[in-house]
């Protein structure tokens, strides 16, 4: 509902849940807290996901393609834009570490040969987050991993028939 319409109320969230507003109000005193538990949560979503491709040590196909899965993953469960809680300096220190950690990876990945180095600078660090970000919503009957394949073929041979 959120990534819908980001100014959604609590009323409607808990009717979605299938709950009272009285219950979310009960644990989240306002909807700013509310939506901070949701954030957090998506944040910590990414950060496990970062960890679990092993961006550091497994094989280079293998930690990009696990890291695209688990994204994806993460995309569906929490389909809500960090954006809006990047004024608060934990949440934006939190997710610059993960951006340097991808960044890092990828400059890995053209170093070992799996990325075409001499792209324009950033250009593979702002593309794939928006493939992972298109085939989560515009395929959303393949599973994290079918989808993983198609942004990872995308990625490494794009659209070209050659």
């Amino acid at each position: 509902m959120l990534a819908a319409d980001p100014g959604v109320s609590v009323a409607s969230i808990a009717t979605e849940a299938g709950v009272d507003r009285r219950t979310v109000y009960r644990r989240f005193t306002s909807r700013d807290e509310l939506l901070a538990a949701i954030y957090e949560a998506r944040l910590t979503a990414i950060e496990d996901a970062i960890e679990d491709a092993r961006l550091r040590e497994a094989p280079v196909a293998v930690a990009l393609h696990r890291y695209v899965e688990n994204i994806i993953a993460v995309n569906r469960t929490w389909p809500v834009d960090l954006a809006r809680m990047l004024t608060d300096d934990s949440v934006h220190a939190r997710r610059e570490a993960s951006v340097r950690e991808v960044d890092a990876f990828l400059e890995r990945a053209t170093g070992e040969g799996l990325l075409r180095p001499g792209l324009a600078g950033g250009w593979t660090n702002a593309l794939l987050p928006q493939l992972m970000h298109l085939v989560a919503r515009q395929l959303p009957d393949l599973s994290p991993a079918q989808a993983a394949d198609v942004v990872v073929d995308t990625l490494l041979h794009g659209l070209g028939a050659s």
